[in-house]
């Protein structure tokens, strides 16, 4: 599946964040990543997180190589929702709810 999502964050932080959110949450590691890109591979698929500015935002395009409806989809769909999409946006991963699903606005 691909995924797209324009955010204010920086490419670095983008890719940062990809790489911390899915190794932690699923068994992944890293195989690839340059300037602009990271691929994550493990027992629940492959995914590569692209990310190129466009004006202010970046530009973030995930590609899985399973459904929407498998475990890595479902963790590359929250990656998504952790990204900023205005500068002041902030949103941080909560234990409160099942999952750390939770955002609370600090």
């Amino acid at each position: 599946m691909t995924y797209e999502r324009l955010t204010a964050s920086p490419i670095r932080e983008v890719l940062r964040l990809a790489e911390k959110i899915l190794t932690e949450r699923i068994p992944t590691q890293k195989v690839a990543e340059d300037r602009h890109s990271v691929r994550l591979s493990g027992g629940d698929g492959t995914v590569t997180i692209h990310a190129h500015k466009h004006g202010l935002y970046t530009v973030v395009v995930a590609e899985t190589d399973q459904v929407r409806t498998s475990r890595l989809d479902g963790e590359v769909q929250y990656l998504l929702t952790l990204l900023p999409y205005q500068p002041e946006d902030v949103k941080t991963t909560s234990p409160v709810a099942p999952g750390g699903l939770s955002r609370d606005g600090k």
